[in-house]
């Protein structure tokens, strides 16, 4: 918590390819941290959301997520792994998730095509490259820098998430850190920000949505401009102001 994060994500990982698996209901924050940090800096305490990711390697295991699991829509954010091209589609495509993660261990057994991956953009979900493998092993390195620059020749840097997907606290690294490493990636410096700041947001909301079936509005206070400003001021004190 003190390297600058204000949200985290719990996540519960579940691989239908080890064995037979059903969907629980997420754990509670408060049940794991009596009381949560405060965030370094202020003095508001850090938000802990939950996450669902299903590894996907058989086009039944979609099935699950197309039905109306009560326990899937307790979870804040919901996100596919898939280890095929087809599902890789479906996902892109039909499924009703928030995140499409991205192989960062091995080399990818297909090619990215930009049909899908345009359709995700434009429903609005987007694709998570994490980096812990790529600061553990350095061939790990090698797949998440490749993968990554397969994934940005197609989706031009639009919609990508970085996460840590860390088990341990020695595996984060600080925002800053984060987006450098975007840089490697394929990312500019402006869509690297973006990637642990406003991307992640929007991922929030779309997990709202979600929820909801309805929509989410976002408000953010705009800055009145100085042209605005005296713009409003009546004519009469602008010429005593100018005399």
């Amino acid at each position: 918590f003190s390297v600058g994060y204000s949200v985290v994500a719990l996540n519960h990982v579940i691989d239908f390819k080890e064995k037979k698996q059903e969907i629980i209901k997420p754990v509670s924050p408060s049940e794991l941290f009596p009381s949560l940090p405060i965030i370094q800096g202020t003095s508001k305490r850090i938000k802990v959301l939950t996450r669902l990711t299903l590894i996907v390697s058989d086009p039944s295991h979609c099935n699950l997520l197309r039905s109306t699991s009560a326990n899937i829509r307790l979870y804040d954010i919901i996100a596919v792994f898939p280890k095929t091209e087809k599902l890789f589609h479906i996902a892109c495509t039909t499924l009703d998730v928030d995140l499409v993660c991205i192989n960062v261990t091995e080399k990818l057994p297909f090619y990215f095509r930009r049909p899908p991956v345009n359709m995700a953009i434009d429903r609005g979900i987007y694709f998570e490259l994490v980096y812990t493998p790529a600061i553990k092993d350095s061939t790990m390195r090698r797949y998440t820098i490749s993968n990554a620059i397969s994934l940005m020749q197609i989706c031009k840097g639009k919609n990508i998430v970085i996460s840590s997907a860390a088990e341990r606290p020695l595996d984060l690294r600080g925002p800053y850190d984060v987006a450098n490493l975007g840089l490697l990636f394929g990312l500019s410096e402006g869509e690297a920000k973006a990637a642990v700041s406003t991307n992640c947001r929007a991922t929030m909301l779309h997990g709202e949505t979600r929820k909801s079936a309805c929509g989410v509005v976002y408000t953010v206070k705009k800055p009145r401009k100085v042209e605005e400003e005296e713009t409003t001021v009546p004519a009469c004190k602008k010429a005593k102001t100018q005399a």
